[in-house]
């Protein structure tokens, strides 16, 4: 089998810094989900299921503290009750 790989004509462009928190934001929102609905999930979880959900939450825990820990270095104010902030610029 022989593949053939073709370039986009478009351009790459970088991300603006505002675009990049915003990807940042969604991305912790995104995980919190995910951890939240792999910790729903292990309650009712059983047999085998109960290992891939104790992987799941462990695997989400650790990137959401990555994530966490990234948005700090870059000066994204999270506010855990729902109000996301970009150093006294609201966003959402």
């Amino acid at each position: 089998m022989k593949y053939e790989y073709v370039k986009e004509d478009k351009e790459i462009k970088d991300k603006s810094e505002n675009e990049k928190r915003l990807e940042l934001i969604v991305s912790v929102i995104k995980t919190r989900n995910d951890l939240e609905n792999a910790r729903n999930n292990y309650e009712f979880a059983d047999g085998n299921l109960i290992d891939y959900f104790l992987y799941e939450i462990k695997a989400n825990q650790a990137k959401l503290d990555y994530l966490l820990s990234k948005a700090k270095k870059e000066g994204v104010e999270l506010d855990l009750v729902g109000s996301f902030c970009l150093k006294n610029k609201k966003v959402i």
